[in-house]
């Protein structure tokens, strides 16, 4: 995974992602207003023991994929899969029915299928 980082003083300031967790639902094609297609899939993720929301014991993370070759692997990924992925956290600007709207994703440098879903 390439990663910029940028010093501040002594210290090294880095924006990487490493999830390994379980993919929520079939991975979607989406193309955008400006004619790329990307594709989004949800990780599942679980959360080390906290006191302070007891009752959330997992991490829903929403990834986009915009790079080509990886976009022909993710095709190929299924709800269930276990997967590990790596990338940066970005948030995202777009208009969304007439208003600006954000959000915070993970965009995914480089993945892989650790394991398959087992079928019913």
């Amino acid at each position: 995974m390439a990663t910029q980082t940028t010093t501040a003083g002594d210290l090294e300031l880095v924006n990487e992602v490493r999830l390994v967790g379980r993919i929520s639902q079939e991975p979607e094609s989406r193309e955008l207003p400006s004619g790329d297609t990307i594709w989004t899939f949800r990780v599942v993720v679980p959360r080390a023991p906290a006191a302070v929301r007891p009752h959330q014991s997992v991490d829903a993370l929403e990834c986009v994929v915009w790079s080509g070759r990886l976009k022909r692997s993710v095709r190929g990924w299924h709800a269930g899969d276990v997967v590990e992925v790596s990338g940066q956290l970005r948030r995202r600007f777009y208009r969304g029915g007439g208003a600006p709207v954000s959000r915070v994703e993970v965009e995914v440098c480089a993945g892989r299928v650790i394991r398959r879903a087992t079928s019913g």
